[in-house]
């Protein structure tokens, strides 16, 4: 296995680099409603909410960058992954509705069983967000049934194997620690106090899950390990990401809030280098018949299709990463309630 750098190989980075800052960005709101029920008064709550409240929907640009540029690079990868994980995702996105439903409508009334439900709604709808986009990113490690015609021949219960499950698993305990990190980050006061104790149990939960998950792919899915046996090099990713993961319990107990953040985002950036590279160059792992795996070529547009699209990417991303910059610069510091919040 050799590592050529033409434009299917630059594609299938970029397709990485956009839903690794999806999640980035929206891993910490996601984080940020699974631990929404841990608090216990209204105002505690809306200060919650109103940490992510004006950059949750700014985040959700990444995925649709991602699905967009996986849609148009790889487009029988794209087909084959939506219409076999069709319900997965539906209820990914019924998870992504109701998440924004809630975050809109919940303030709207004074009565407390009105917000009672719709807090309820929040915190679940982004847990089980979570676990969904965890799942999918199990059952692509773990490899899913493909035919000669690289379709998906599964159900949806099929879906549902242990592995992926304990991938979901994972997922949640990293976007919780990420998405407390977040908070303590953007609060004050007694708030800011409470849920920086919570990022202690955030980060064994997520380091339990973690180490976990790694012990059995090193085990039970020795594909993962090909490139990274070929090129030693490579290791310097595992590597980096320890050294992330090492760096967020050093930088909360000096009080470091944001280069906590920074070790939260990097762990996060490693670990999907390090899913990208074992998966390189399948894009769909086809298990139990790897011929019928789909991988950067045979799931590819055409060339002419990729230098239209590299020329696009080298204008669109940079404004993708100037807005999202621009917002988090001008909603910068910590959360104020008023008469707008929410």
């Amino acid at each position: 296995m050799n590592i050529t750098f033409d434009l299917n190989t630059i594609w299938f980075f970029l397709v990485g680099m956009l839903f690794t800052g999806y999640a980035i960005l929206d891993g910490f709101d996601l984080g940020v409603g699974a631990l929404h029920l841990l608090t216990k008064t209204d105002k505690e709550r809306r200060i919650m909410i109103n940490s992510i409240g004006p950059v949750w929907d700014g985040n959700e640009v990444w995925l649709v960058t991602g699905g967009g540029a996986l849609f148009a690079a790889f487009p029988m990868a794209y087909a084959t992954v939506f219409s076999g994980f069709y319900i997965a995702f539906m209820i990914f996105l019924f998870g992504l509705i109701f998440r924004a439903v809630a975050i809109e409508f919940r303030s709207k009334q004074p009565m407390g069983w009105w917000r009672q439900m719709w807090d309820v709604s929040f915190s679940l709808s982004s847990i089980l967000s979570a676990f969904i986009a965890g799942v999918a990113l199990g059952n692509l490690i773990i490899g899913i049934p493909l035919d000669s015609d690289f379709e998906f021949v599964g159900s949806f219960w099929s879906l549902l194997r242990p592995y992926p499950i304990i991938v979901g698993i994972t997922t949640v305990a990293v976007f919780m620690m990420h998405g407390a990190i977040y908070v303590v980050m953007k609060t004050e006061g007694e708030l800011h106090d409470k849920i920086r104790g919570w990022i202690n149990n955030t980060i064994i939960f997520f380091i339990l899950c973690y180490v976990t998950t790694t012990m059995i792919t090193l085990i039970y899915i020795p594909h993962m390990l090909g490139y990274f046996k070929q090129y030693p090099p490579l290791f310097i990713l595992p590597f980096l990401n320890m050294l992330a993961i090492a760096n967020i319990p050093r930088e909360v107990l000096r009080g470091n809030d944001f280069r906590a953040f920074l070790s939260s985002c990097a762990a996060i950036a490693a670990l999907l280098a390090i899913f990208g590279m074992g998966m390189f160059p399948n894009i769909v792992y086809s298990n139990p018949i790897p011929a019928n795996s789909l991988t950067i070529y045979n799931a590819a547009s055409s060339p002419t299709t990729h230098e239209i699209m590299l020329i696009i990417a080298i204008i669109g991303i940079p404004l993708v990463i100037s807005y999202t910059v621009s917002i988090y610069w001008i909603f910068r510091g910590k959360v104020k309630l008023d008469s707008a919040s929410y």
